[in-house]
């Protein structure tokens, strides 16, 4: 099995709509820190799992200076965020979506084996 890992910063505003009184629900920004696990059990015809340029399109090219709840439909909470960067490239298994220091969501999918998650 082959494993890529993708880091890149994305600086974007938010709001978010909770259920309860929170100042996270005026727009704010963050200098958010999104890091991509990709796999592959062959490499694709040009001898990569996947291409770090197609990754950084996909997620950077798409989020970066933006209002996110523009872009996203859904409330862009750090774990929603983390889940959308999963199901849009279909290498991913993992993605860590840091909001602020200390803070960061992890998204993982189902199939994927324990030991493999900190890779």
């Amino acid at each position: 099995m082959y494993y890529v890992k993708k880091r890149m910063e994305i600086s974007a505003a938010h709001s978010l709509k909770l259920s309860y009184e929170s100042k996270c629900s005026s727009i704010h920004g963050h200098n958010w820190i999104i890091t991509v696990y990709c796999r592959g059990k062959e490499l694709n015809a040009d001898g990569m799992v996947c291409d770090f340029t197609h990754i950084k399109q996909l997620i950077h090219g798409h989020l970066d200076h933006r209002y996110l709840n523009e872009l996203i439909p859904f409330n862009p909470t750090a774990e929603n965020i983390a889940k959308w960067v999963v199901d849009r490239i279909p290498e991913c298994y993992k993605a860590i979506v840091q909001e602020s220091e200390g803070n960061e969501a992890i998204y993982v999918l189902d199939d994927v084996d324990d030991a493999f998650l900190s890779i």
